[in-house]
């Protein structure tokens, strides 16, 4: 999830205009923070020194009066000292077009129809040409995949809007069914045209997400397991054996389920379990505590400054997870999040009020779940 997208601000204010402002900003100060430290910090100001307010009361002060001077404040601490920084504010970007977000949608509906009638309900596409009705045998592999994503995302949207955010609809991502993108989607995103607020905001809004995707990935992998076969696992080299990864919680719900399997024998998913097998890897990919991810998110909100400690540990144990059990999964997502995400975070607008017991208990659960949910090998062919 994007968590700031617009236009570059305006051109910066050259030295001697920031001089000239100094004066005007810092009369907007005197009820807020007691001035002890002056900085001109790129092409912002920054003043520190000791709040007089709590820091969301600050933040809720100056960005009222900063704004007719074309800047944003943003308030941290660094060493004991309260900084309040005046950022240029950044244009919003075009009002999005909702017809866009139902375009790619649709799309996308058309693309996981076709994966799960050609990759998994076996209609070849001659039989789509001759008999286009047998799309439909992708319905339910592409309904329930789809009902994961959409919620996923929308607990992103709904979070946000309701914390006051410029938030877009989620974006689609429709792709043809074609090896490596056999599901015919690579999800969805959803921009944030401005900064976020606060931690507790952007805790709220990074959580909504994998929470209720899997809310809704649990109830209908239950049902994809009763609508699955146990069958032979067949010898090596007799014939494509493709193998999902089981996990902790996967592992349950199977034996909650089925019961236990007979030696040699495995699931074979019905398409309904495939989709919600990778709703689970959906949630587990956006869980991982880096980069722009949820996980990401959360530990920023958690942790602060430590997110891109955090960051480089998460992708150090997917290497060594990779490595250990021989899983290339996990090395090519941890490369890419170093090289698409890096290991930074923008900081919200109050930096400085933590979250709340039930908040951190919340995000310390939902990381656990990460290790509930991951798989140490996704996939396996042989």
């Amino acid at each position: 999830m994007r968590f700031w997208s617009g236009r570059p601000p305006e051109p910066p204010a050259p030295a001697e205009d920031l001089l000239l402002l100094e004066p005007l900003l810092r009369g907007q100060l005197e009820d807020v923070l007691a001035v002890e430290q002056r900085q001109v910090w790129g092409h912002s100001l920054a003043f520190g020194g000791r709040l007089r307010v709590t820091p969301g009361r600050a933040l809720e002060l100056l960005d009222g009066r900063f704004a007719p001077h074309g800047y944003s404040p943003f308030v941290r601490e660094e060493r004991g000292t309260a900084w309040v920084y005046a950022l240029p504010r950044a244009e919003l970007s075009d009002r999005p077009n909702p017809l866009v977000n139902l375009g790619l949608f649709l799309a996308t509906v058309l693309t996981t129809l076709l994966a799960g009638a050609v990759s998994l309900g076996g209609v070849s596409p001659t039989e789509l040409l001759s008999a286009p009705s047998r799309l439909l045998a992708g319905a339910p592999f592409s309904a329930s995949l789809l009902a994961i994503l959409v919620v996923h995302e929308f607990g992103h949207y709904t979070l946000g809007r309701r914390h006051g955010m410029p938030i877009t609809l989620p974006y689609f991502i429709p792709v043809p069914p074609v090896p490596p993108f056999l599901l015919g989607t690579l999800g969805a995103v959803i921009r944030l045209r401005g900064p976020v607020r606060n931690r507790r905001s952007l805790f709220d809004m990074a959580v909504a997400g994998p929470l209720a995707g899997l809310a809704v990935a649990i109830p209908i992998y239950a049902v994809g397991l009763q609508l699955s076969s146990i069958v032979r696992i067949p010898p090596q080299g007799e014939g494509l054996y493709i193998e999902f990864g089981d996990a902790l919680l996967t592992r349950l719900i199977g034996w909650l389920v089925l019961g236990p399997l007979p030696p040699g024998h495995d699931v074979q998913l019905h398409p309904v379990g495939v989709a919600a097998w990778f709703g689970f890897f959906v949630t587990v990919l956006n869980l991982i505590p880096a980069g722009q991810l949820d996980g990401g998110h959360m530990v920023y909100a958690l942790f602060g400054r430590r997110h891109a400690l955090i960051s480089k540990l998460a992708v150090g144990g997917l290497v060594a997870i990779g490595i250990a059990f021989g899983s290339l999964n996990w090395l090519v997502w941890g490369a890419l999040i170093v090289v698409l995400m890096g290991f930074q975070h923008a900081p919200p607008m109050d930096d400085i009020t933590p979250l709340d017991p039930w908040r951190r208990a919340l995000g310390i659960f939902s990381l656990i779940l990460l290790f509930v949910l991951l798989p140490p090998v996704p996939l396996s062919v042989r």
